[in-house]
């Protein structure tokens, strides 16, 4: 019901500013008199932020324990989505710059007019992650900062004793579960902040922003498809044994509940099922793997973040050099890797992206207005890559690592070639 509701609000927004570019007097007021709405929406946005991106990075990396204590499983799982996010942040922001070369976006005019960012140098960018003081960086706003200082603490804080890193991690999941309730409730005025923010940039690009819409979502959704075929399906064949067919075949019914719910924690009591059954892995990879998967590996959504970034920096006319490039691919990377459980959150998380680059937080609300569609396919992509994850540790771990372990046996004695039990 809610996207069916922003997308009115885009919607809206959209012919009423193109009544206005066209000459309408009357709606060209509206346009202009809803900006407030606009402004206020992004305001509830900004305010969320910085403590939910905190509170579910702190929250995700926290609940991994001790990482001396993961073990070959957890470990081999953990490499698999890091060393396979990096590549769909990258595919994505290639292909949308490919895209956008055909078909080049209309320049939002305020944008264009102001100064882009002054960046740091390569050694003072990777200095500069490192923050002397978390309560100015979280005042200032820098959010890459807070990323790297929330990650270490989660991560000392895995290695602390059962009672303080549970106390710790059940603090930090209630403050996350609060704010992602407050996120709720500012989607719920998303359409009206939407038609403020839609409005008057329609008015003043006219047919542009329609157009550049489209482009967006087509590359977006032709970016996964491309990841998927050179970096899921080679995986799957040469590391898992498992054929194309085969996979897309055995997790149909998965793929089916995700892309109508844009959930993959929704499909996975199906995607157990399926994984264990049509494809053959191991009750013990996929009770770990799929489970961790669902809550913190969403390469999809890294892609569409990505290739976003790409699009945004495009729109508002804003250079991206290769440091800013790098600062982003990183706020990426950390983000897709704890987005947090609520609608449309591949756009809300962009923000600590958008901070790296210098693009104004208005540029989310461009893209919540058409989410929907990319979050389908993206939400798919990500059920793939973690029924592939499970493939993969299955062929990779030992037998042993697999088998559950059992009880003490009783004791057996070798008699004329057959097992005999000792009483």
């Amino acid at each position: 019901m809610l996207h069916i509701l922003i997308a009115a609000g885009l919607l809206l927004g959209i012919v009423t500013g193109l009544l206005g570019a066209s000459g309408s007097e009357l709606f060209l007021s509206i346009a202009l008199a809803s900006e407030p709405f606009g402004t206020a929406f992004m305001s509830a946005i900004r305010m969320v932020i910085i403590p939910l991106v905190m509170g579910v990075i702190f929250t995700g990396v926290a609940k991994l324990g001790d990482p001396r204590k993961l073990g070959r499983l957890g470990g081999g799982t953990l490499l698999f989505f890091w060393l396979t996010v990096l590549p769909a942040i990258l595919i994505g922001m290639g292909l949308m710059r490919v895209a956008l070369s055909f078909f080049p976006v209309a320049v939002i005019p305020e944008a264009a007019s102001g100064q882009a960012p002054a960046l740091p140098g390569f050694v003072d960018f990777i200095v500069g992650l490192i923050p002397s003081n978390p309560f100015a960086a979280a005042a200032s706003g820098s959010l890459l900062q807070l990323i790297v200082f929330s990650a270490l603490l989660a991560a000392a804080t895995g290695a602390l004793e059962e009672r303080p890193r549970v106390l710790l991690t059940e603090f930090a999941e209630a403050i996350s579960d609060a704010l992602i309730k407050l996120v709720w409730w500012i989607l719920w005025t998303a359409p009206v902040g939407i038609f403020g923010l839609t409005a008057p940039v329609t008015a003043q690009l006219g047919w542009g922003v329609v157009q550049s819409l489209a482009v967006f979502v087509v590359a977006i959704i032709g970016g996964l498809g491309v990841y998927v075929v050179v970096v899921y399906l080679p995986i799957l064949k040469f590391v898992g044994g498992v054929s194309p067919t085969r996979f897309f075949g055995g997790v149909f019914g998965a793929a089916s509940v995700t892309f109508s719910t844009t959930s993959t924690a929704a499909a996975l009591p199906v995607t157990l099922e399926e994984t264990k059954g049509a494809l053959g892995v191991s009750a013990t990879v996929s009770d770990l793997v799929l489970p961790l998967g669902a809550s913190m590996y969403r390469a999809g959504s890294a892609l569409f973040q990505g290739g976003a970034l790409v699009f945004l920096a495009d729109l508002y006319d804003i250079a991206m050099p290769l440091t800013a490039v790098g600062g982003a691919v990183l706020a990426t990377f950390m983000v897709s890797l704890t987005v947090a459980p609520v609608p449309s959150s591949g756009v809300v998380t962009l923000a600590p992206a958008l901070d790296t680059v210098g693009i104004p937080m208005s540029g989310l609300s461009i893209l919540l207005g058409v989410d929907r569609i990319p979050d389908m396919f993206r939400s798919t992509t990500n059920l793939l890559g973690q029924v592939t994850a499970a493939v993969t540790i299955d062929a990779w771990v030992d037998q042993d690592v697999k088998e559950p372990e059992e009880g003490p046996q009783e004791p057996v004695a070798e008699s004329g070639g057959q097992r005999v039990k000792r009483f």
